[in-house]
């Protein structure tokens, strides 16, 4: 099982310096990054090398924060790897909610990053068909 922060955080200058100065500060490696933003308010998505304590930090600094289980699913980088994922949940009726990705080794493997509602499902799904899930250990160590 890998975690992921997930910030609430006015768009505004300064707002992603002081997160990523808290994090500094105590060592916490950012592995994955994506932020979205809408009416004025953006959400700060995280992949960090120690999520728990990245959380406290952040909540005791009064940073609306949630930890979020998601599935991190290696696949091939190269063209229809991501399709293969993609393919196998929707052949088994599971919605991909949320998704980002990252290189690890170009022309080799990416991990997707994927938010499900039904993730114990999804993650047998994924694992009969062959896919490799990484756990928190295993995606913060890359």
């Amino acid at each position: 099982m890998a975690r992921q922060l997930s910030i609430f955080a006015e768009n505004k200058p300064g707002r992603i310096e002081k997160i990523t100065r808290l994090l500094s500060q105590e060592k916490i490696n950012i592995r994955a990054i994506t932020i979205s933003s809408a009416n004025g308010f953006g959400i700060i998505k995280i992949l960090a090398s120690e999520p728990q304590k990245a959380f406290d930090l952040l909540r005791n600094h009064n940073f609306p924060v949630d930890l979020q289980e998601v599935i991190a699913v290696v696949m091939d980088d190269e063209p229809g790897g991501l399709h293969r994922v993609a393919q196998t949940l929707a052949e088994h009726q599971i919605n991909i909610e949320d998704a980002y990705g990252f290189v690890i080794e170009s022309g080799e493997k990416a991990v997707l990053v994927i938010q499900v509602e039904n993730k114990p499902q999804a993650r047998s799904i994924l694992e009969k068909n062959g896919f490799q899930l990484l756990s928190d250990e295993e995606i913060y160590h890359l």
